[in-house]
């Protein structure tokens, strides 16, 4: 394995022990939960430390917008990062624009917090990628609440424009499951008079739920109908954090560990919260040989290591209430597909057209490069199996899961494959590179 370049990642099935991938493999932290502990540690009063924060770009945007407004968060670090609050309602005028790089999360979710600070203004941007990304899905509920928002095609695209106001409690309906969307509307809620309240077709991702009660909010979960109350003008307090691995970033070695022969990886410290944990359901219905070790609660998520062997996988449907619990995964499941037995079906997987790319097309596009046989549809992908890859020049669109994905099937593919721009995976998982490395040593 060798950079060709600072951009190009080369990688070929022999720079792999013949022994398979073996080792114990420490993961980031969980991305979701690092940015909400940012969030919720800037509004509330005192002080909150984050233990195992991701170091991804990601969290520095959000640290570094929330800085910007006030709050005081020391370097970001894996060991201790501590955040003095300046309590809910009190977050400052910005004397600059937000940026918040490639991050949807980070605009998204965010935008719910500044729409209800009355009274002050704010700019909010991206890079390209992020700039060319949908909006309206949380900014339309917002406007519902009475925020004032302006922006490029109707407030659909970044750069926008936040004048804050004395928001309004509504019962929204969420056309997808989406936590962005649930988070972005808990998070006006928090400044509210009453109680907001938003209902999914499907549960989506509760990492907002646990937190907002872990900082003191008032929220009460509705299972049955996959709807969340939240009473506003609760007082949030600073707590110790505790970030568990991300089962996003665990997902590449999962499958790497399933499909190249004679493997045995231990992924220690991730994250098993049950709205997260469709790529295992999945990968357990393909065949997978997967058991979780050491099962434990941190800071109200539980938590496993989870240990993988290699065995030949099958085809499988995948689609339905599954969608929003492996959503982040839907890339790295496409390559598991094609190395399994029979044609597997992902469905109901429209929204992975609005990522960082259109990642139906852009994984349709790289894997037939490599010689996988598959069809593109309007809301997912149908994948023949069992055809062998070989190494091939691919692209990854700026896209940190497209980059990761495509390196895994490197793995497995006859010859030298050659990655465009994969250093994009330091978006999520910064070390993904040293540990592809590391394993090749092993």
């Amino acid at each position: 394995m060798q950079h060709q370049t600072s951009q190009t990642l080369k990688i070929a099935a022999h720079d792999f022990p013949k022994t398979g991938l073996r080792g114990r493999i420490e993961i980031p932290g969980d991305k979701s939960i690092s940015h909400r502990s940012l969030m919720l540690g800037s509004l509330a009063q005192g002080e909150t430390t984050i233990r195992g924060l991701l170091l991804g770009e990601d969290p520095h945007c959000t640290a570094n917008c929330f800085r910007a407004m006030g709050a005081e968060i020391s370097a970001l670090n894996t060991e201790k990062v501590l955040v003095k609050g300046i309590g809910l309602g009190n977050l400052q005028e910005p004397v600059d624009v937000l940026d918040a790089g490639n991050s949807g999360t980070t605009m998204r979710l965010m935008l719910g917090i500044l729409a209800s600070h009355a009274d002050r203004f704010f700019v909010v941007t991206g890079d390209r990628s992020l700039r060319s990304r949908p909006m309206a899905r949380v900014v339309k509920p917002l406007q519902q609440m009475g925020a004032t928002i302006w922006g490029r095609d109707r407030a659909n695209k970044a750069p926008l424009a936040i004048n804050g106001q004395n928001l309004k409690p509504i019962h929204y309906h969420t056309p997808v499951a989406s936590a962005q969307i649930k988070s972005c509307i808990m998070l006006a809620g928090l400044m509210v008079d009453g109680e907001t309240i938003v209902t999914e077709p499907e549960q989506s991702r509760d990492h907002s739920e646990r937190m907002f009660r872990a900082f003191g909010a008032d929220v009460q979960v509705e299972p049955e109908t996959n709807t969340v109350v939240l009473r506003g003008r609760s007082q949030l307090v600073g707590q110790e954090i505790v970030v568990p691995g991300d089962i996003s970033s665990a997902a590449f070695w999962l499958v790497a560990g399933s499909i190249v022969p004679d493997s045995d990886l231990l992924i220690a410290n991730v994250g098993i919260n049950p709205t997260r944990t469709g790529i295992l359901e999945a990968l357990e219905m393909m065949g997978a040989d997967i058991t979780k070790e050491n099962e434990r609660e941190v800071t109200g998520e539980p938590v496993a290591d989870l240990r993988v062997r290699s065995t030949q996988l099958k085809a499988c449907t995948i689609g339905g209430s599954m969608i929003p619990r492996l959503i982040d995964e839907i890339p790295i499941l496409a390559v598991a597909a094609t190395m399994a037995t029979g044609t597997t079906i992902i469905k109901d997987a429209a929204e992975l057209r609005v990522k960082e790319s259109d990642r139906l097309a852009t994984m349709a596009k790289e894997l037939t490069k490599l010689g996988a046989k598959l069809s593109e549809h309007d809301d997912g992908l149908e994948i023949m199996g069992g055809h062998k890859l070989m190494g091939q020049e691919v692209e990854s669109y700026v896209d940190h899961r497209v980059a990761m994905s495509l390196a895994i099937a490197a793995m497995v593919a006859k010859g030298t494959t050659a990655i465009g721009n994969v250093q994009n995976a330091a978006t999520s998982y910064p070390a993904f590179v040293p540990t592809l490395t590391q394993l090749c040593q092993s």
